[in-house]
This record gives C-alpha cells, sequence and structure tokens, in this order.
C-alpha cells in the first residue's frame, strides 16, 4: 500500500476513534485526560471526577484497570487512603526486560469529595504493545457516595453510538507506536 494511501487510511480512522471517544466524553461525568496513548509507552492518567451523586459527597473511587495495562501505580492523595488489588494478568508481559504475570487490576482512592467540588485521581502504567493501536481502551469506573453508586462501567459494542450509553466508562484512543509508519 502506497505510503500516502496508508497515511489517509490512518488518519480516516483516527477521526472515527476520536469521534467515538469525544462523544462518549460529552456525557460522561468520569473522564480522562489525555484522551489517547500510544501503544508501546507509558501513560499517565488523570481521571477527573466533577461532583459527587446527586448532591451526595463522593466517598470511594474504584478504576478498573484493563488488560494490556500494566506496572500501574497510582498517586497517593492528601486526605485520602489509597489501596490497590493485584491478580494475575490473562497473559506474561515484557516490561522493559522483566516478564510480568501479575500486576495491579484496581485502584482505590477512600475519601470524601463534596458535590460542589472537582478533582483528579492520577495513575499511570505501561501501554503494552499486546493492545491494538487505533482502537479505543476502557477504564470502567465506580463512583460510590453515601447512600448512591454510579457505575460509569457501559463499554460500546463495535459501531454502537456512545450516546446511547448512559454510564460510559472513561477511554483513551490508542495511537501507534512511536517509530510506526
Amino acid at each position: 500500500m502506497p505510503t500516502a494511501l496508508r497515511v489517509a487510511a490512518l488518519a480516516a480512522m483516527s477521526a472515527i476513534v476520536s469521534a467515538t471517544l469525544s462523544a462518549t466524553a460529552a456525557r460522561a461525568h468520569v473522564t480522562l485526560d489525555p484522551g489517547e496513548a500510544a501503544v508501546g509507552s507509558t501513560y499517565r492518567a488523570t481521571l477527573r471526577l466533577p461532583h459527587g451523586c446527586e448532591g451526595e459527597p463522593t466517598l470511594k473511587v474504584r478504576v478498573r484497570i484493563p488488560e494490556g495495562v500494566i506496572a500501574v501505580k497510582p498517586m497517593p492523595k492528601p486526605g485520602w487512603t489509597l489501596e490497590t488489588v493485584t491478580a494475575p494478568y490473562a497473559m506474561p508481559y515484557d516490561n522493559f526486560g522483566t516478564q510480568m504475570t501479575e500486576g495491579v487490576v484496581e485502584v482505590i482512592w477512600t475519601g470524601k469529595l463534596l458535590d460542589e467540588h472537582y478533582d483528579e485521581f492520577v495513575f499511570r502504567g505501561k501501554v503494552t504493545d499486546s493492545l491494538a493501536a487505533e482502537s479505543a481502551l476502557f477504564f470502567p469506573t465506580v463512583q460510590e457516595c453515601t447512600t448512591k453508586v454510579e457505575r460509569w462501567i457501559e463499554i460500546p459494542a463495535d459501531g454502537q453510538d456512545p450516546d446511547t450509553l448512559e454510564f460510559p466508562a472513561p477511554g483513551i484512543e490508542l495511537l501507534p507506536a512511536a517509530g510506526d509508519d
């Protein structure tokens, strides 16, 4: 395939994925920034939580780490307790020459965020080259409040309009690895 044609095809695919993620982010109350990461790179995620649950304060934030994201390290938050859940990966992954067979699969912050306040929760991890570039990757998130729970866990099916989801999971676009044509 000629280079110009490949570039045009990748640009078209990128536009479709970006439109899907933009529509999802527009409806989502929980979002990730930045909204993209290159396959094979380290991704620093900022999970944005703009408010509580219908007037109630948020007391716990749980983020599920998708398969293919390894070596996850969350950033502690003053005033919040930090917990991680580890489990075996579905397959072994190479992390800079070290084989990893298990790691963090969930990050949990427990504290208090009043409904009228906004906050961010940060973690980083390696986006392995086992994931497909030009696709979307989702991080299901549960927001627990005083008496309510908001489950931002819905992942659009292939071709599904994200606007049809009531509680879309925050997601990112996966870009080709640096140096890939």
